[in-house]
């Protein structure tokens, strides 16, 4: 039998202890009261059938097995999956270009800096109602410039091929957030590297695929994670495009052209809060979490061959 080492402190590491606990316990109680008890209650109650008032009805397994034949279901990932798909590295390449962008040395570039970094920190509900107006396929901005180009009239939140599309755009608008944050990792880079690649005769875009993208990879896998979570509850942007499935009949579920813009959280909320199905709806939560934490930890598994953490 193996013995486990007992942790033993000495009396200057109880003294740091109770020094450090009064910091770290606030956010101890916040993470169990807030985060741990709220996925352990929602995993306990998605084997039951429970309307959010009076008592559960403990059914066992049957929220999962109807989850199984459950056509909205497969949808509504379907359609989060196809989301986080195109929206991750479509945000991954437009976030680094910017951040490469921002890092120019040009007159007022704080201004640019700002400009780019502003629309992430309005309210997702606004830009949203802005958005309908810009992409409206008659006198919508986006519109305009296509047909000027010469390309067809698209209409955006009519079309099931193009709805998704459109949320697409409308995520790259927040891209100034994690633009900042590769700006920072981009002039974190040491510029004796780029003087020697160029004395080497190295020009800028190999500089770019073998000294910038590389020392980058730990913010990449970092934007990467943080994108698939957010992707993965994409919410605010269908229940606005489609205002929250206004015109659906008593026990339907709309949202968009041929349910093209039922999300995965949005079929979760409406199943909670407006069929008032908490267990089901706390299955479909047991589901998302679990396909998020899994993969997350795929990501994190195949990171091992393309991050790097220092110079070599």
């Amino acid at each position: 039998m193996i013995a486990v080492p007992r942790l033993r402190l000495d009396k200057k590491d109880r003294q740091s202890l109770l020094v450090a606990l009064p910091f770290v316990g606030p956010w101890v109680i916040g993470f169990l009261a807030f985060t741990a008890y709220p996925i352990y209650y929602s995993f306990t109650i998605s084997f039951t059938r429970y309307s959010g008032f009076g008592d559960a009805t403990n059914i066992g397994f049957t929220n999962y097995e109807h989850m199984y034949h459950d056509v909205l279901f497969w949808k509504s990932m379907y359609n989060t999956l196809y989301y986080v798909a195109l929206a991750v590295p479509v945000g991954l390449v437009i976030a680094i270009a910017l951040g490469l962008a921002m890092n120019q040395k040009v007159r007022e570039v704080a201004i640019y800096r700002a400009a780019i970094y502003a629309p992430s920190i309005l309210p997702i509900y606004a830009l949203t109602f802005i958005f309908i107006v810009l992409l409206n396929p008659r006198f919508g901005v986006l519109n305009y410039a296509i047909v000027t180009l010469g390309g067809p009239s698209i209409n955006w939140l009519g079309d099931p091929a193009w709805t998704k599309v459109s949320v697409v755009i409308l995520a790259q608008l927040g891209a100034g957030g994690p633009a900042l944050i590769f700006l920072a990792a981009i002039r974190g880079i040491p510029s004796e590297l780029y003087e020697s690649a160029a004395l080497d005769g190295a020009g800028a875009i190999r500089r770019f695929y073998h000294i910038t993208l590389p020392l980058l990879t730990p913010v990449i896998l970092y934007d990467l994670i943080l994108g698939l979570i957010l992707g993965l509850q994409i919410f605010t942007p269908a229940y606005v495009l489609t205002q929250g499935g206004a015109g659906a009949g008593a026990g339907q579920y709309v949202a968009g052209p041929d349910n093209s813009l039922m999300f995965y959280v949005l079929y979760l909320y409406k199943t909670a809060f407006q069929f008032t199905d908490m267990g089901y709806a706390s299955a479909l939560a047991t589901v998302l979490f679990l396909v998020s934490v899994v993969l997350a930890l795929a990501i994190m598994r195949t990171s091992r061959s393309w991050v790097h953490y220092e110079v070599t």
